[in-house]
């Protein structure tokens, strides 16, 4: 530990995770907490971050966590405002929260797409809302969100409501980041490609390898250049080191944490 974001006060939404090990909230909440942020844990489902707030005071970190369904505007403002009652103010906001659901236009039914932009979108869209007067107010904030490589390109499957959604996540940050530059907040995106996170176990490998992890691993790996699979701590640490004051000439642009998926032409 150094300290990086010693003093900080931290939201990190979708801080639990759907199974153990490191999901990307997971993950940033406790690389956060690792370097003096005291963070404020938030996730629709108390008990997935039971394990976030255990590996926390492991190392003798701050958290508290707070029960909210990102998608509410009302539940949201009430977060930012618990906060602020718990900690003192919000220093950093991370919005986190996303999942995908398969299909294109054709597949993936009204009802479907718009949860997925609800979920994806305008979850960042309300946590910037109400996190943004307050940082205004205090002089100065930093906002990371987080996206996906699904938003940049195609990635191996039709699931279009995630797609867009992330996309627009990505611009959502640019616009935001320039509206409040002048007002000293910063807005980045971090943008994970094939991550090994509980949630592939869990959900991913029955939606598309019929319950076969190794086979959807495989899957995953060989589109990576690299020759392992990142996890949600890779997330953490670039989320990481765009809250903190190392970054502080940066905004208004993304990291991309694939393994150099990306850059590939096939």
């Amino acid at each position: 530990m150094t300290g990086r974001l010693q003093g900080k006060i931290a939201i990190v939404t979708g801080a639990g995770s759907v199974g153990p090990g490191w999901g990307n909230g997971r993950a940033i909440a406790y690389r956060f907490a690792q370097e003096g942020a005291r963070v404020f844990a938030v996730d629709r489902d108390p008990a997935a971050m039971e394990e976030t707030v255990a590996r926390v005071r492991e190392i003798g970190g701050e958290i508290a966590i707070w029960r909210c369904d990102v998608t509410s505007s009302d539940e949201v403002r009430d977060m930012v405002r618990a906060c602020v009652d718990t900690w003192g103010g919000v220093d950093i906001l991370v919005n986190n929260v996303g999942g995908s659901r398969k299909g294109g236009p054709v597949d993936l039914d009204e009802a479907a797409w718009d949860a997925q932009i609800d979920f994806n979108l305008k979850s960042v869209y309300l946590g910037c809302r109400h996190v943004l007067p307050l940082m205004e107010e205090q002089g100065g904030g930093v906002i990371v969100n987080i996206a996906s490589t699904s938003g940049t390109r195609w990635t191996g499957s039709a699931q279009v409501g995630y797609s867009s959604a992330k996309a627009g996540v990505i611009q959502l940050s640019r616009v935001v980041a320039l509206e409040y530059a002048k007002k000293n907040i910063r807005c980045n995106t971090v943008i994970p490609g094939q991550m090994h996170t509980p949630m592939v176990e869990v959900r991913l490998a029955g939606q598309r390898a019929g319950g076969d992890v190794e086979q959807l691993l495989a899957q995953r790996q060989s589109r990576i250049p690299l020759p392992f699979m990142g996890d949600g701590l890779d997330t953490a640490n670039a989320a990481l080191f765009l809250a903190s004051s190392e970054a502080r000439f940066i905004t208004a642009t993304e990291i991309v944490v694939d393994g150099g998926m990306s850059a590939r032409c096939d």
